[in-house]
């Protein structure tokens, strides 16, 4: 059984002590390969040297909302020069967060509609953070997306009307350890057995959202912990893991245009992860 984690964090500091073993735990469990998104200049070169350091690691670059008010254009040069490295497969995440508002609404929308735009230049897909945006992020998808742009919806948690709103659109949509949470994860559990099969993306957000049982021994969600999403959502929506593995599989490497029969995690220079 292959399995993809779409969407982690291994540059995150979290990992500085043993980030090696943790992509070693997460062959061991069955994960084939890993997209290491990045969320600043710096963790997006982290996320490019770790992916260079090991076979079947794949990396993205883009700047989270949080982090909105230190982009500029400078950085955005930056960051698509890293995107020259073919290691780099996806832009984001990227997208509004009004939740936490670490960054004022008009920064946050400005620099993702100026990512939007260099993804498409890039003709790279993009991984989208939405958080109580009141629908301002449909609207500048809508108006501002550069036409044909393709994307994942991260770790969905919305409503059942966004989530159409987000298959109408073309995206995927990105399925995390939430599902797995007896009160918290009761929304999404309902709405992922209606998603069509060739749109769905399983995904970590490690070091965060650990999945049950797992969070019950660590707070620190780690790649391996994916195939809990898999099992979890194979029994929710009454299917074979075995099977769902492999759309899943099929649909994570034709977004991210990924070589399928490509090599797996494997080491190529250790001596850099640490």
């Amino acid at each position: 059984m292959n399995i993809f984690d779409s969407h982690c964090h291994l540059n995150d500091r979290a990992y500085d002590k043993d980030r090696g073993a943790v992509i070693e735990n997460a062959a061991a469990a069955g994960v084939r390969k890993m997209m290491i998104v990045g969320i600043t200049e710096k963790t997006c070169k982290q996320a490019i040297e770790i992916a260079e350091a090991y076979q079947g690691c794949y990396a993205s670059v883009g700047i989270h909302p949080h982090d909105a008010a230190s982009c500029s254009e400078k950085t955005l040069a930056a960051l698509k020069e890293m995107a020259r490295n073919p290691k780099v497969k996806a832009w984001g995440e990227t997208g509004l967060d009004f939740n936490r508002m670490y960054s004022p609404a008009d920064i946050q929308e400005k620099w993702f509609v100026r990512q939007m735009e260099a993804a498409g230049e890039l003709d790279l897909p993009l991984i989208f953070h939405e958080r109580d945006s009141q629908g301002r992020f449909a609207e500048l998808i809508h108006t501002r997306a550069p036409k044909g742009i393709q994307g994942v919806v991260h770790c969905f948690s919305g409503t059942s009307e966004e989530l159409h709103q987000y298959l109408d659109m073309g995206f995927y949509i990105g399925i995390t350890g939430i599902l797995t949470i007896s009160k918290r994860g009761a929304a999404l559990r309902q709405m992922a057995e209606t998603i069509p099969e060739d749109r769905l993306l399983i995904e970590t957000d490690a070091p965060y959202l650990t999945p049950a049982p797992e969070k019950n021994q660590t707070r620190r969600n780690e790649p391996a912990f994916v195939k809990r999403v898999l099992t979890k959502l194979a029994e929710v929506r009454n299917t074979d893991a075995r099977d769902l593995a492999r759309s899943l599989w099929d649909n994570t490497c034709r977004l991210f245009d990924i070589n399928d029969a490509g090599p797996a995690i494997q080491s190529v220079k250790k001596e850099n992860l640490q």
